[in-house]
């Protein structure tokens, strides 16, 4: 579909914003301006991409920096809400993320399946920088829960003589695991309860179902493996005693 600019779209856009922001207040969900505050910021940022991608998509080298940019914030967003800092050891959550992303966009450009252009490269490795984020910032916060929750047991395990990697991993493991689960879910139920964003817009793009059905793939079973590989990179980095979950380190 193809969104018409102009007045009709901005007054729908405030009309969801506040619609979004009424529920979250009436509802007692939490504070109703974040969606107000968010939906706006979403604004801003979108209109500053529209008017520099097609500068960026002329060049590799800005492709590049333009991802950096983009892990840049993904790891700022994860640290954020698992250690609720913005710099210092929370920063090891971009670890998590590149560990997840790299291998998964070097096997596919390698393979030569994805043109190893930028209009090709930026999208896709958006997606997969997203998606990233999402699964370290749901793990963390799962390990952040579960540990304060059950910090009795973890200095129980300590004082048996369990290691502190082993008493995270035992503790932690099936709670990261959790993080999982959305990705797997959309996974499942593609082409039967929606239509990704990669489907449509190949559809759009003047391809056929195949090459649409063909790129969805792709991009969703990728996303396992980035997930996968994130998840596992943040127990890991949590047991090791790099990425602090919340403001009270746990014992060693």
């Amino acid at each position: 579909m193809n969104v018409t600019v102009g007045f009709p779209l901005a007054i729908v856009l405030l009309v969801l914003a506040g619609g979004a922001a009424a529920v979250t207040h009436v509802a007692g969900l939490g504070r109703a301006r974040d969606n107000l505050i968010i939906a706006a910021r979403a604004t801003a940022q979108l209109a500053a991409v529209s008017a520099v991608i097609v500068f960026v998509l002329r060049s590799m080298w800005l492709t590049v920096a333009f991802l950096l940019l983009m892990l840049g914030v993904a790891t700022v967003t994860a640290s954020y809400r698992i250690s609720g800092r913005r710099v210092g050891r929370g920063l090891w959550a971009g670890v998590a993320i590149v560990a997840g992303v790299l291998p998964t966009m070097a096997i596919i450009v390698a393979s030569g399946v994805l043109p190893a252009q930028p209009v090709a490269v930026l999208p896709t490795a958006g997606i997969l920088i997203g998606n990233a984020m999402v699964a370290t910032a749901l793990a963390g916060r799962r390990l952040r829960e579960e540990l304060t929750g059950r910090r009795g047991e973890y200095e129980a395990m300590l004082s048996l003589g369990m290691r502190r990697r082993d008493g995270v991993l035992e503790l932690g493991r099936p709670a990261a695991a959790l993080a999982l689960v959305p990705g797997q879910d959309q996974t499942r139920t593609v082409g039967l309860v929606t239509l990704p964003g990669a489907f449509v817009g190949v559809l759009l793009g003047g391809g056929s179902a195949w090459q649409a059905g063909a790129t969805q793939l792709l991009v969703l079973i990728g996303l396992l493996l980035v997930q996968s590989l994130a998840v596992a990179s943040t127990v890991a980095l949590v047991a090791a005693g790099l990425l602090p979950v919340g403001s009270t380190p746990l014992p060693d």
